[in-house]
């Protein structure tokens, strides 16, 4: 019983990795445009774009380049509800654009 414990899970933890995995796939573009409408209020979302129009708001080049950011930490933070931001409800693919998005800011402002 133990071994066939122990082979669920590692048959269980050996997916898992790979469906984190697709969840940080995304198109850039589309999480550009959607940036753009449900974002851009708040933050400075074009590469380049020197401030936020809320100084609160972190412009995108800069999370993008946050130490230790990824994917996973995008995807995370999405699917939480803060107090200082909208409590927009995303899809699944809605947050893999828009990571992409801010992943493609990383090396630039």
């Amino acid at each position: 019983m133990g071994r066939l414990r122990g082979f669920a899970v590692g048959a269980v933890l050996s997916v898992v990795p790979a469906s984190l995995s697709a969840q940080q796939t995304g198109d850039t573009q589309q999480g550009l445009a959607f940036a753009r409408q449900a974002c851009a209020a708040c933050h400075a979302v074009e590469r380049g774009q020197p401030s936020s129009p809320n100084a609160q708001a972190p412009p995108f080049g800069a999370i993008a380049n946050t130490r230790g950011m990824t994917g996973m930490a995008l995807y995370a933070f999405l699917r939480t509800s803060h107090p200082t931001m909208p409590n927009l409800i995303l899809e699944a693919d809605e947050i893999a654009n828009v990571a992409a998005y801010i992943l493609s800011l990383k090396g630039g402002q």
